[in-house]
Protein backbone atom coordinates (compact mmCIF):
# COMPACT_ATOMS: atom_id res chain seq x y z
CA UNK A 1 0.00 0.00 0.00
CA UNK A 2 1.17 3.28 -0.98
CA UNK A 3 -0.98 6.21 0.79
CA UNK A 4 0.03 9.90 0.58
CA UNK A 5 -1.57 13.30 1.75
CA UNK A 6 -1.11 16.77 -0.57
CA UNK A 7 -1.74 19.75 0.58
CA UNK A 8 -2.01 23.14 -0.70
CA UNK A 9 0.83 26.29 0.25
CA UNK A 10 -2.08 28.68 0.47
CA UNK A 11 -2.49 29.03 4.31
CA UNK A 12 -1.93 27.03 7.78
CA UNK A 13 -3.23 23.83 7.89
CA UNK A 14 -5.90 22.87 10.18
CA UNK A 15 -7.72 20.03 12.04
CA UNK A 16 -9.20 18.57 9.11
CA UNK A 17 -5.73 18.05 7.30
CA UNK A 18 -4.45 16.31 10.07
CA UNK A 19 -7.75 13.88 10.18
CA UNK A 20 -6.90 13.39 6.37
CA UNK A 21 -3.37 12.85 6.81
CA UNK A 22 -3.27 10.74 10.04
CA UNK A 23 -5.59 8.13 8.40
CA UNK A 24 -3.38 8.10 5.07
CA UNK A 25 -0.48 7.79 7.35
CA UNK A 26 -2.16 5.19 9.70
CA UNK A 27 -3.55 2.55 6.49
CA UNK A 28 -0.28 2.83 5.01
CA UNK A 29 2.03 1.98 8.53
CA UNK A 30 -1.15 -1.23 9.20
CA UNK A 31 -0.27 -2.96 5.86
CA UNK A 32 3.81 -2.31 6.09
CA UNK A 33 3.49 0.15 2.97
CA UNK A 34 4.85 3.74 2.60
CA UNK A 35 3.69 7.24 2.62
CA UNK A 36 4.34 9.79 0.62
CA UNK A 37 3.94 13.95 0.58
CA UNK A 38 2.72 15.81 -2.62
CA UNK A 39 3.15 20.02 -2.19
CA UNK A 40 0.05 20.79 -4.32
CA UNK A 41 1.93 24.11 -5.22
CA UNK A 42 1.29 24.45 -9.62
CA UNK A 43 -1.23 27.83 -8.36
CA UNK A 44 1.70 29.92 -8.57
CA UNK A 45 -0.27 33.47 -7.20
CA UNK A 46 -1.37 31.62 -3.77
CA UNK A 47 1.43 29.55 -3.33
CA UNK A 48 3.96 30.24 -0.36
CA UNK A 49 7.06 28.67 0.50
CA UNK A 50 6.41 29.67 4.28
CA UNK A 51 3.52 27.71 4.08
CA UNK A 52 5.68 24.47 2.77
CA UNK A 53 8.17 24.73 5.97
CA UNK A 54 4.75 25.43 8.03
CA UNK A 55 2.99 22.39 6.32
CA UNK A 56 5.91 20.06 7.03
CA UNK A 57 6.47 21.27 10.43
CA UNK A 58 2.93 20.47 11.51
CA UNK A 59 2.83 16.59 9.85
CA UNK A 60 5.90 16.08 12.07
CA UNK A 61 4.63 18.01 15.20
CA UNK A 62 1.73 15.10 14.34
CA UNK A 63 4.47 12.36 14.38
CA UNK A 64 4.00 11.85 10.86
CA UNK A 65 7.02 10.16 9.03
CA UNK A 66 7.10 9.69 5.14
CA UNK A 67 9.14 8.30 2.78
CA UNK A 68 11.52 10.45 0.33
CA UNK A 69 11.47 14.34 -0.45
CA UNK A 70 8.05 15.66 -1.04
CA UNK A 71 7.19 16.04 -4.44
CA UNK A 72 6.25 19.36 -6.14
CA UNK A 73 3.81 19.54 -8.83
CA UNK A 74 5.35 22.62 -9.44
CA UNK A 75 8.52 20.56 -11.01
CA UNK A 76 6.01 18.56 -13.14
CA UNK A 77 4.98 20.62 -15.94
CA UNK A 78 6.09 19.32 -18.47
CA UNK A 79 4.25 16.46 -17.50
CA UNK A 80 1.37 18.24 -17.66
CA UNK A 81 2.00 19.67 -20.92
CA UNK A 82 2.45 16.34 -22.33
CA UNK A 83 -1.02 15.01 -21.50
CA UNK A 84 -2.59 18.09 -22.37
CA UNK A 85 -0.66 17.53 -25.79
CA UNK A 86 -1.98 13.57 -26.17
CA UNK A 87 -5.56 14.95 -25.11
CA UNK A 88 -5.34 17.79 -27.98
CA UNK A 89 -3.57 15.28 -30.41
CA UNK A 90 -7.08 13.11 -30.08
CA UNK A 91 -9.41 15.83 -30.37
CA UNK A 92 -10.51 15.37 -26.79
CA UNK A 93 -9.99 19.08 -25.68
CA UNK A 94 -10.75 22.72 -27.18
CA UNK A 95 -9.65 26.22 -26.14
CA UNK A 96 -12.51 28.17 -24.24
CA UNK A 97 -12.44 31.84 -24.16
CA UNK A 98 -15.24 32.19 -21.74
CA UNK A 99 -14.65 34.20 -18.77
CA UNK A 100 -16.18 32.86 -15.31
CA UNK A 101 -18.94 36.12 -15.51
CA UNK A 102 -19.65 34.81 -18.84
CA UNK A 103 -20.82 31.11 -18.15
CA UNK A 104 -22.80 32.56 -14.77
CA UNK A 105 -24.38 35.29 -16.95
CA UNK A 106 -25.48 32.07 -19.54
CA UNK A 107 -28.66 31.29 -18.97
CA UNK A 108 -28.39 27.74 -20.44
CA UNK A 109 -25.59 26.62 -17.39
CA UNK A 110 -26.50 24.43 -15.72
CA UNK A 111 -25.85 23.19 -12.01
CA UNK A 112 -23.50 20.19 -11.33
CA UNK A 113 -21.93 18.71 -8.62
CA UNK A 114 -19.56 22.57 -8.33
CA UNK A 115 -22.13 24.67 -9.06
CA UNK A 116 -22.55 26.20 -12.61
CA UNK A 117 -21.55 23.49 -15.41
CA UNK A 118 -20.18 25.04 -18.80
CA UNK A 119 -22.31 24.99 -21.68
CA UNK A 120 -20.30 24.31 -24.35
CA UNK A 121 -20.49 28.04 -25.75
CA UNK A 122 -16.74 27.35 -27.22
CA UNK A 123 -17.50 23.84 -28.35
CA UNK A 124 -17.92 24.32 -31.78
CA UNK A 125 -16.20 27.25 -32.80
CA UNK A 126 -14.13 26.17 -36.01
CA UNK A 127 -10.87 25.11 -36.27
CA UNK A 128 -10.36 28.50 -38.12
CA UNK A 129 -11.59 30.68 -35.57
CA UNK A 130 -10.12 28.82 -32.58
CA UNK A 131 -6.34 29.40 -33.87
CA UNK A 132 -7.45 32.95 -34.61
CA UNK A 133 -8.57 33.74 -31.10
CA UNK A 134 -5.98 31.55 -29.66
CA UNK A 135 -2.78 33.70 -30.89
CA UNK A 136 -5.22 36.63 -29.45
CA UNK A 137 -7.11 36.33 -26.59
CA UNK A 138 -6.37 34.34 -23.25
CA UNK A 139 -7.96 30.57 -22.76
CA UNK A 140 -8.36 27.84 -21.23
CA UNK A 141 -8.29 24.28 -22.44
CA UNK A 142 -11.70 22.31 -21.65
CA UNK A 143 -12.30 18.30 -21.92
CA UNK A 144 -14.66 17.66 -24.38
CA UNK A 145 -16.61 15.09 -21.87
CA UNK A 146 -18.95 13.54 -23.80
CA UNK A 147 -16.33 12.69 -26.44
CA UNK A 148 -14.20 11.33 -24.24
CA UNK A 149 -16.80 9.21 -22.51
CA UNK A 150 -18.04 8.09 -26.07
CA UNK A 151 -14.44 6.84 -26.16
CA UNK A 152 -14.22 4.93 -22.83
CA UNK A 153 -17.86 3.91 -22.22
CA UNK A 154 -19.35 3.17 -18.86
CA UNK A 155 -17.06 3.80 -15.76
CA UNK A 156 -16.71 2.88 -12.23
CA UNK A 157 -14.41 3.09 -9.43
CA UNK A 158 -14.31 1.21 -5.91
CA UNK A 159 -14.99 3.12 -2.83
CA UNK A 160 -12.72 1.03 0.26
CA UNK A 161 -15.43 -1.48 2.09
CA UNK A 162 -18.65 0.14 -0.28
CA UNK A 163 -17.57 -2.11 -3.52
CA UNK A 164 -17.67 -0.30 -6.76
CA UNK A 165 -19.18 2.83 -7.52
CA UNK A 166 -20.46 4.03 -10.83
CA UNK A 167 -18.58 7.13 -12.14
CA UNK A 168 -20.79 10.13 -13.98
CA UNK A 169 -18.41 12.60 -15.16
CA UNK A 170 -20.62 14.24 -17.24
CA UNK A 171 -22.58 15.54 -14.49
CA UNK A 172 -19.53 18.02 -14.28
CA UNK A 173 -19.13 19.35 -17.75
CA UNK A 174 -16.55 20.26 -19.90
CA UNK A 175 -14.15 20.67 -17.59
CA UNK A 176 -10.98 22.74 -17.34
CA UNK A 177 -7.62 20.92 -17.57
CA UNK A 178 -5.70 23.50 -17.85
CA UNK A 179 -5.63 27.79 -17.85
CA UNK A 180 -3.31 30.71 -19.04
CA UNK A 181 -2.40 31.31 -15.05
CA UNK A 182 -2.12 27.74 -14.21
CA UNK A 183 -0.82 24.96 -16.62
CA UNK A 184 -2.78 21.99 -14.98
CA UNK A 185 -5.91 22.23 -13.22
CA UNK A 186 -6.49 20.25 -9.95
CA UNK A 187 -8.19 17.59 -11.59
CA UNK A 188 -5.43 16.77 -14.61
CA UNK A 189 -2.30 17.09 -11.70
CA UNK A 190 -3.45 15.16 -9.38
CA UNK A 191 -4.41 12.44 -11.57
CA UNK A 192 -1.38 12.32 -13.17
CA UNK A 193 0.70 12.74 -9.93
CA UNK A 194 -0.95 10.11 -7.93
CA UNK A 195 -0.38 7.67 -10.88
CA UNK A 196 3.24 8.64 -10.92
CA UNK A 197 3.81 8.58 -7.31
CA UNK A 198 2.48 4.87 -7.48
CA UNK A 199 -0.27 5.97 -5.39
CA UNK A 200 -2.84 2.60 -4.51
CA UNK A 201 -4.92 3.88 -1.97
CA UNK A 202 -5.83 7.97 -1.36
CA UNK A 203 -7.72 8.52 1.51
CA UNK A 204 -9.08 11.86 1.39
CA UNK A 205 -12.16 14.31 2.21
CA UNK A 206 -15.57 13.23 1.06
CA UNK A 207 -16.03 16.42 -0.30
CA UNK A 208 -13.87 15.07 -2.96
CA UNK A 209 -16.63 12.37 -3.77
CA UNK A 210 -17.90 14.25 -6.74
CA UNK A 211 -14.24 14.29 -8.57
CA UNK A 212 -13.32 11.11 -8.12
CA UNK A 213 -15.89 10.49 -11.05
CA UNK A 214 -13.76 13.35 -13.61
CA UNK A 215 -10.24 11.80 -12.34
CA UNK A 216 -11.69 8.57 -13.36
CA UNK A 217 -12.39 9.49 -16.77
CA UNK A 218 -9.12 10.94 -17.35
CA UNK A 219 -7.42 7.84 -16.20
CA UNK A 220 -9.28 5.62 -19.12
CA UNK A 221 -8.04 8.37 -21.40
CA UNK A 222 -4.75 8.17 -20.27
CA UNK A 223 -4.30 4.45 -19.47
CA UNK A 224 -3.46 5.36 -15.92
CA UNK A 225 -3.77 2.82 -12.97
CA UNK A 226 -6.95 3.40 -10.89
CA UNK A 227 -6.09 3.24 -7.04
CA UNK A 228 -8.87 2.13 -4.25
CA UNK A 229 -10.29 5.45 -2.90
CA UNK A 230 -11.39 6.12 0.62
CA UNK A 231 -13.70 9.28 1.66
CA UNK A 232 -13.84 10.52 5.02
CA UNK A 233 -16.06 12.56 7.06
CA UNK A 234 -15.30 16.14 7.04
CA UNK A 235 -14.11 17.77 10.16
CA UNK A 236 -16.80 20.44 11.45
CA UNK A 237 -16.21 23.40 13.68
CA UNK A 238 -18.59 24.52 16.42
CA UNK A 239 -20.75 26.19 13.97
CA UNK A 240 -21.80 22.79 11.58
CA UNK A 241 -19.65 24.10 8.88
CA UNK A 242 -16.71 22.57 7.35
CA UNK A 243 -13.28 24.13 8.39
CA UNK A 244 -11.68 26.21 5.84
CA UNK A 245 -7.77 27.74 6.22
CA UNK A 246 -9.23 30.84 7.03
CA UNK A 247 -10.37 29.45 10.36
CA UNK A 248 -7.54 30.19 12.53
CA UNK A 249 -8.56 28.45 15.91
CA UNK A 250 -8.46 25.21 13.91
CA UNK A 251 -5.21 25.40 12.70
CA UNK A 252 -2.40 23.15 14.02
CA UNK A 253 -0.38 25.74 14.51
CA UNK A 254 -2.68 27.63 17.13
CA UNK A 255 -3.25 24.51 18.83
CA UNK A 256 0.74 23.90 18.79
CA UNK A 257 0.79 27.45 20.38
CA UNK A 258 -1.79 26.36 22.70
CA UNK A 259 0.15 23.78 24.47
CA UNK A 260 -1.35 20.72 22.53
CA UNK A 261 0.37 17.58 22.14
CA UNK A 262 0.96 16.99 18.14
CA UNK A 263 1.25 12.91 18.86
CA UNK A 264 -1.61 13.15 21.62
CA UNK A 265 -3.96 14.83 19.13
CA UNK A 266 -2.62 12.41 16.19
CA UNK A 267 -3.76 9.66 18.80
CA UNK A 268 -7.37 11.11 19.40
CA UNK A 269 -7.87 11.74 15.47
CA UNK A 270 -6.69 8.46 14.50
CA UNK A 271 -9.38 6.92 17.17
CA UNK A 272 -12.15 9.67 15.68
CA UNK A 273 -12.07 11.63 18.97
CA UNK A 274 -11.97 15.30 18.13
CA UNK A 275 -11.39 18.39 20.73
CA UNK A 276 -14.10 19.87 22.33
CA UNK A 277 -16.92 21.58 19.66
CA UNK A 278 -15.44 19.97 16.83
CA UNK A 279 -17.28 17.24 15.00
CA UNK A 280 -17.05 14.77 12.05
CA UNK A 281 -19.93 14.69 9.02
CA UNK A 282 -20.24 13.80 5.82
CA UNK A 283 -21.41 16.37 3.06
Amino acid sequence: MLTRFAPSPTGDLHLGHAYSAVLAHSAARAAGGQFLIRIDDIDGSRSREAYVGASLADLAWLGLAWEGDPVRQSARLGDYAAALDTLRARDLVYPCFCTRADIAASLSAPHGPSGAVYPGTCRDLTPAERERRIAAEPHCWRLDTAQALAVVGDLGWAEQGQGMRPADPLAHGDIVLARKDAPASYHLASTLDDANMGVTHVIRGADLIASTDVHRLLQALLDLPTPVYRHHPLVCGPDGQRLAKRDAAASLASLRASGVAGETLAINLRAGRLPTGYSLQMP
